[in-house]
């Protein structure tokens, strides 16, 4: 099986890191942000899993009536972040029980900026 991606498709990543990336994904939590002009937003999920290997895709569960949804639906772009399972609680509720439509969930955060989508 030929597997080729374009470089547009994998930002500053080789095929081996996105690889890579894909197989640190198990049963856990995840942050998955994104963002539409300047504002961000990010929200918890349970579910995340490798749709495809060639090319390397992923899926994650996300409820429509979320803004994250609006956002990934308005931008094209999404990011994941596996947290940790020594994560403390308080940022697990920041992006699991707080909705972004009443507070900034990244004011007081470090993340960075990876192709236009908070990480």
């Amino acid at each position: 099986m030929n597997c080729s991606l374009r470089p547009e498709d994998v930002m500053e990543n080789s095929e081996a890191e996105i690889q890579k990336a894909i197989s640190e994904i198990s049963y856990g939590l995840y942050i998955v942000s994104s963002m539409s002009g300047k504002k961000m937003n990010g929200q918890l999920v349970n579910t995340v899993f490798q749709a495809a290997s060639c090319p390397p895709l992923v899926a994650a569960s996300i409820n429509k009536s979320n803004l994250t949804h609006a956002y990934i639906e308005e931008s094209g772009i999404f990011s994941i972040s596996v947290l940790a399972q020594d994560t403390p609680m308080p940022f697990i509720g920041l992006f699991g029980f707080r909705t972004g439509r009443e507070i900034d969930k990244f004011k007081d955060i470090s993340f960075k900026l990876l192709a236009g989508c908070p990480a």
